[in-house]
């Protein structure tokens, strides 16, 4: 065989690799957001990371997600909702969660996996002993570019009352933020009165799992949207109130059950500006 036809063979098998690997949803991609808002003249970026399930990038250090959040420089980072699994290990969502509370403001809040562990409390108080901003059922204020900013986060509209807790909090003067893992109880989040959120974060739908192109641009099934679901990834408008939902970051393996196609793992940045 001559070493050209050696050659197309190559690249033919290394084609076909990353078709594959793509369609099954290995390789990670980064997605970007960008939306308006008066409240925000001097800019606000977010690196937004939900659904890890203790999944790594770049080798058991994290490096690729650590690379590729210094790449975009945010002014904070968050972690939605399932940065574990509902079992087994923990080391690699600390290892990431670690790491970025050094280097940049970072908040976080739980989602239904973290709620089914019996470690659970164990984990928070870790979460707590670090310089990680826990928000359940509460609010922190931050300072960014001489921008007020309040960041919210609830578990579920049903998680101990927390939703109606926060409704009372909310001051326009704020740019609000709320992280809410589960993206179909949005009809909840935008019934606050008067004053809205601006933006909405979460997860959990995992992109809706098996994707096809221009058909099913929702995904195939989502967990308590059931089939065909509406929620699963993507920005949506609700008059001021802007909702990103991502994909997520759980590698297949994580989901053997219902496996990832043609919806590689999310890594969302979120630009906002006047």
């Amino acid at each position: 065989m001559s070493k050209k036809k050696k050659r197309l063979i190559i690249i033919g098998v290394i084609l076909l690799i990353s078709i594959i690997l793509s369609a099954w949803g290995f390789l990670m991609q980064s997605v970007s957001y960008d939306i308006h808002s008066k409240k925000l003249p001097k800019g606000l970026k977010i690196v937004f990371l939900s659904d890890l399930h203790n999944c790594f990038y770049g080798g058991t250090d994290q490096s690729q997600l650590m690379d590729w959040i210094d790449e975009e420089s945010p002014d904070i980072v968050i972690f939605g909702g399932d940065v574990l699994d509902g079992w087994g290990g923990q080391k690699y969502a600390k290892k990431i969660m670690t790491w970025s509370a050094e280097h940049y403001p970072t908040f976080y809040t739980p989602g239904n996996h973290e709620e089914m562990r019996d470690d659970k409390e164990s984990f928070y108080d870790w979460v707590r002993g670090t310089d990680v901003q826990m928000l359940i059922g509460d609010h922190s204020d931050i300072s960014i570019k001489g921008q007020k900013i309040r960041i919210y986060g609830i578990i579920d509209k049903n998680y101990g009352g927390d939703l109606d807790k926060i409704k009372g909090t909310l001051d326009d003067s704020f740019y609000n933020i709320l992280l809410a893992h589960q993206p179909e109880q949005i009809d909840d989040y935008l019934d606050t009165g008067d004053v809205k959120f601006d933006l909405i974060l979460s997860g959990h739908a995992h992109g809706g799992q098996w994707r096809i192109p221009k058909l099913l641009d929702q995904g195939l099934y989502a967990p308590d949207q059931g089939l065909f679901p509406d929620y699963t990834c993507g920005i949506y408008h609700y008059g001021d109130t802007v909702h990103v939902i991502s994909k997520g970051l759980a590698k297949p393996a994580r989901m053997i059950f219902i496996p990832r196609i043609f919806n590689r793992p999310e890594f969302s940045v979120i630009k906002i500006g006047e």
